[in-house]
């Protein structure tokens, strides 16, 4: 009788090693397929592919609620977890492979496991229900990332060792999962989608252009670019404009924001902030060989005698011989015409329509994408700020305040997140403790305001935090891998 149980006993502990139903959700090591990439270079990656790893008990749609995890050569139980999501549009996204060239490849370059989960989105639609509306493909990503804590003894990699990364939408998607790690707000919903009852708080968050804060991303379009030619020129639009302009003032003085020197951060001098922000972009091009133009709005230091300009901050060159000495342009970029700089970024893709978001039914215009991801299950499509309900004679619904507030991670970066870095409850929230945010110095599909705010407040609550406007990026997502890579080696 003993022996039966002792068989027993070590027939149900093998079944636990192999991560078979534990809370309902499970994982067989032995169902894989070997595989592998090549990369840009030529190198060849072998990995391990787990794939179709379904997060959750309560399933709503089979064709997003499951995940792909991917295992290098050589990686152990200390590798990094690189958690790749496709979302854009704040559409639905399957689970994918690893690409070659953007982050998921490179991560089994370096030794990385990556996870790409699939999530759902304003598009997504099953038995006639659109499953997907916030805060939907936000609880799909957590769901996920409790599903690699809750095997993470059984699995290659380290769950605390996540870092999530997203491109636009997906950059929103990033930037909320590092900041709303295990907080309660999300809790009774994730436990109703039988996503297993672990922790979902991240290492580290990459955010490339993250279309966010969306309850003050009209204002923040419009003050940036009212002044511009295309803004001035459309009598249609340009009222619109003016209106949501004169908010963005009262709603970065409410934000209480700070500089990276710790001074405050005011309507009054934002632009100066700006400013310095799009100089250091063009500077640090110009320090890597990027030729700036001063038709742009830019202005450098200028040597007119004695040699000319250092490089990088090398000494002089001397003359040529038989050469009459001209004004150089100097290595270094000292001042912007912030307008004349905003029309070259008009000029690049046509602005967004006044307001750039929140715009059914404003001016006639058609639903947006973010109208429909605060829609309904039925398909519908909703405003989501009090200006443009107002335009319509509307008012917000409660679910629709509480969506919108649960979608915007500047709600959760603060006091809240900071004092709980070292609580005694390893489940309270915490805010990921290192991020990345990059958005194009030409970007237009959001105001400029969004990620640097985003930056800002994240910097003050005591993140780690690497922030740039990439120069003469339009909106795009997973550049610069050497540099992303080499950030990455450093915060390990």
């Amino acid at each position: 009788m003993r022996r039966r149980i002792l068989l027993i006993v070590v027939a149900t502990l093998a079944i636990a090693a192999c991560g078979h139903n534990r809370q309902g959700l499970s994982f067989n090591p032995n169902n894989s397929r070997e595989a592998e990439l090549t990369m840009p270079d030529g190198r060849v990656v072998k990995y391990t592919a787990y794939e179709h790893l379904v997060y959750v008990r309560n399933v709503e749609d089979t064709a997003y609620q499951y995940m792909n995890v991917y295992v290098p050569e050589g990686a152990g139980k200390d590798a990094p977890i690189l958690l790749r999501t496709y979302i854009g549009g704040y559409m639905a996204a399957k689970a994918r492979a690893p690409q070659a060239g953007d982050a998921s490849g490179r991560a089994l370059l370096e030794g990385y496991v990556v996870a790409i989960p699939g999530a759902r989105g304003r598009n997504s639609v099953q038995d006639n229900v659109y499953n997907g509306r916030a805060p939907q493909g936000l609880l799909d990503l957590k769901a996920a990332i409790r599903y690699l804590r809750l095997f993470d003894r059984v699995m290659p990699g380290n769950a605390e060792r996540i870092i999530v990364d997203g491109t636009s939408a997906g950059g929103a998607m990033s930037a909320l999962v590092g900041a709303t790690g295990n907080h309660p707000a999300y809790e009774e919903m994730l436990q109703a989608m039988g996503a297993a009852k672990e922790k979902d708080d991240v290492f580290a968050a990459v955010c490339y252009c993250p279309i966010t804060d969306l309850e003050h991303a009209d204002m923040a379009y419009e003050w940036l670019f009212n002044g511009t030619s295309s803004r001035q020129k459309n009598a249609t639009l340009l009222p619109i404009s003016n209106q949501l302009k004169e908010q963005f003032p009262q709603y970065i003085n409410s934000l209480n924001l700070k500089d990276w020197n710790g001074n405050p951060v005011t309507a009054d001098n934002y632009m100066d902030l700006l400013r310095s922000e799009l100089i250091r972009s063009a500077q640090t091009a110009k320090n890597a060989g990027a030729d700036i133009s001063d038709t742009l709005g830019f202005s450098f230091n200028e040597e007119r005698m004695g040699g000319m300009p250092p490089i990088n901050g090398g000494k002089k060159m001397a003359l040529p011989a038989m050469r009459a000495p001209q004004p150089q342009r100097g290595e270094y970029v000292v001042g912007l015409d912030m307008q004349r700089y905003l029309n070259y970024v008009a000029s690049t893709q046509p602005l967004k329509t006044a307001p750039a978001f929140d715009t059914k039914g404003v001016l006639g215009q058609l639903a947006s994408a973010e109208n429909e991801e605060f829609g309904g299950k039925d398909g519908s499509s909703v405003n989501f700020t009090v200006f443009s309900a107002f335009k319509n004679g509307t008012d917000l619904s409660k679910e629709v305040i509480d969506n919108v507030y649960l979608m915007n991670p500047m709600n959760f970066i603060g006091i809240d997140g900071k004092e709980n870095k070292n609580s005694k409850d390893k489940n309270s929230h915490k805010v990921a403790p290192h991020w990345y945010i990059r958005h194009g110095a030409r970007d237009r599909d959001t105001g400029f305001p969004v990620p640097l705010n985003l930056a800002l407040k994240l910097n003050e609550a005591g993140c780690d935090v690497n922030f740039l406007f990439a120069w003469n990026r339009p909106h795009s997502g997973d550049y610069a891998l050497d540099e992303l890579f080499a950030w990455l080696r450093g915060i390990m």
